[in-house]
């Protein structure tokens, strides 16, 4: 699958919910493992569905010695379908992030650094977690995807960012 970038139009809209029927269907979980393939080629951490060009609430989200993040702490492939935060923590936290569909682009962003988020599991069940620092970070990115939304949309002063070449010195 193809990484659409910045303007493209299925980046700024409000992404479908995904019903138990659609979720279930073996289009849908063929999808899902497309978009990990494509997450992890792109040597990503995580994969919003709309930044493959498709409109509903997927997403994928992994950190195993990733190149692009090298000092993050590693979390396990996820998959998340209609994901919602419901808590946010008080504490934030500046950090560096990227897009996948901003490519050679990074930010000094302001996120929480706990959130309490539920979601469906591809099976379809009911899932409810509690994360923080990086992993955190990631869940809180890939859902401002699927709400339309960009880091640089969060980024307090556009001074921080920078191209990557620049950000690497």
């Amino acid at each position: 699958m193809r990484i659409v970038k910045i303007g493209h139009k299925a980046l700024r809209g409000k992404c479908k919910k995904v019903s138990q029927t659609e979720l279930r269907s073996r289009k849908f979980q063929t999808f899902l493992k497309s978009m990990i393939k494509t997450m992890r080629l792109a040597q990503g951490v995580g994969l919003a569905a709309n930044q493959v060009a498709v409109s509903c609430r997927a997403v994928v989200l992994e950190c195993r010695a990733n190149q692009r993040y090298p000092h993050a702490e590693d979390f396990p492939l996820q998959i998340f379908i209609n994901p919602r935060i419901l808590r946010y923590s008080k504490e934030k936290i500046f950090d560096w992030e990227g897009c996948l569909s901003i490519p050679g682009y990074r930010g000094l962003v302001p996120r929480s650094k706990k959130v309490t988020f539920e979601a469906l599991s591809p099976e379809g069940k009911r899932v409810v977690q509690t994360v923080e620092g990086f992993h955190a970070r990631v869940i809180q990115h890939e859902v401002d995807h699927i709400s339309g939304k960009f880091y640089i949309d969060r980024m307090p002063d556009l001074m921080s960012w920078t191209h990557l070449e620049e950000w690497q010195r």
